[in-house]
């Protein structure tokens, strides 16, 4: 049943509007957006449909269909307290937005995700659909940075999760057949054309049938750490430095790390190197890309897996296990974790006259060893896409 049918069912009349956010994969530039790094993504043709209609009492009644549990809330009366539940992502977005500006009126709506939570920002996609909707419920016409920013702020500061800015940008400024390159320090993005002569790829994701919580992960300790190993540098090498919360990777220049870097605690010595190494293989991915060389873009994702593996330190077992995988599977040009990497799914390039035997030996292999995700475990295939669209259009 899609978002369209269950508004129609519930409120028995069509819904207004509907609206649809593309998820991301990002398939350079993992773990560096929260220290203003340079990322690369995609948006894939599989997101978050909202379908919705005015309410005049001020009252928001949405529903999620992969939860059971209705929520409510008023649009000027929003509890600044988190409830804990799904829902949570909407009430950061409404005190943000009403910040900015005065909402009036609320919505009932209906909202329906495509493929299982976890590694593709279905939380992001989440607020910009719901954002969007109540923006046009109100007559409010956002810019794109607005969006992006109205939407990390409901992240950071109501839902507590440290993340940057590349889940927002992702699925706002994408574009089909196009790799978005963007240095997040001063938000310039380039959007880099599929050449002509570039061999074909399809986006492959593959669920491991576990899902998770960035606020309840070490999402937000790898950003303390990276944070921590900013501020050390400074200190060492006699550089100013201010309030531990404004302080980033991106203002401690590579020469500064490479010098003071070892006396740093382990830990977080690893996370930066991650962090820099990172940023080269985005810049070096962005010219692959330019050049049309898909494999050489493909080996620097492997790249990028392996150092969030061993210098990042994330990735479940199962997780790790499909990463390995695909290190070992024909077709797949690149491939890593998405999103956090604690759960959720990882992410593969892919030649799509391989599509189903890649699928036949991950699926084979992996439920070997955990059978007890048999039912969980899915392997889907995308194609990039635009980002966010508001129509009036049927789901």
């Amino acid at each position: 049943m899609t978002a369209y049918e269950a508004f129609e069912l519930k409120y028995k009349k069509e819904p207004a509007y509907t609206a649809f956010t593309p998820y991301r994969v990002c398939p350079l530039g993992a773990h560096v957006d929260h220290q203003l790094g340079k990322i690369t993504g995609f948006a894939i043709d599989k997101g978050i449909h909202i379908a919705f209609g005015p309410k005049e009492n001020g009252v928001v009644e949405i529903q999620s269909m992969q939860f059971d549990k209705r929520a409510q809330w008023h649009v000027s009366a929003t509890p600044e307290a988190r409830e804990g539940d799904w829902a949570d992502h909407l009430r950061g977005a409404t005190i943000a937005l009403n910040r900015r500006y005065s909402l009036r009126r609320s919505l009932s709506a209906v909202i329906n995700g495509e493929l299982p939570i976890g590694g593709l920002s279905s939380s992001a996609a989440v607020i910009i659909s719901f954002l969007s909707a109540l923006c046009r419920i109100n007559g409010i016409s956002l810019s794109p940075a607005e969006l992006i920013e109205i939407s990390k702020e409901a992240e950071n500061k109501y839902v507590g999760v440290s993340c940057g800015k590349l889940d927002q940008s992702c699925e706002v400024y994408c574009k089909r057949d196009h790799l978005l390159y963007m240095d997040l320090q001063d938000d310039t993005c380039e959007l880099i054309p599929q050449r002509s002569d570039m061999k074909p790829y399809k986006i492959a994701v593959i669920f491991s049938g576990l899902e998770r919580s960035l606020a309840a992960s070490a999402f937000n300790m790898r950003v303390d750490e990276c944070r921590s190993a900013a501020y050390a540098l400074k200190a060492f090498a006699g550089m100013e430095y201010g309030k531990f919360e404004n302080t980033n990777l991106r203002d401690v220049p590579r020469a500064i790390f490479d010098e003071y870097g070892r006396a740093l605690p382990y830990n977080w010595y690893k996370r930066a190197e991650h962090w820099y190494s990172e940023i080269e293989r985005v810049e070096r991915g962005a010219d692959a890309w330019r050049r049309g060389d898909i494999e050489e873009f493909g080996r620097l994702v492997f790249e990028s897996g392996r150092s969030s593996i061993y210098s990042w330190e994330t990735g479940s077992p199962e997780l790790k296990t499909i990463y390995d995988i695909m290190t070992r599977t024909d077709g797949i040009y690149g491939g890593r974790f998405s999103g956090a990497g604690f759960k959720g799914c990882c992410v593969a390039l892919i030649d799509p006259a391989y599509a189903e035997s890649i699928e036949e030996k991950i699926r084979t292999e992996y439920i070997a060893k955990f059978p007890h995700l048999a039912e969980r475990f899915l392997f889907s295939v995308s194609s990039s896409a635009d980002g966010v669209k508001l129509n009036m259009g049927e789901i």
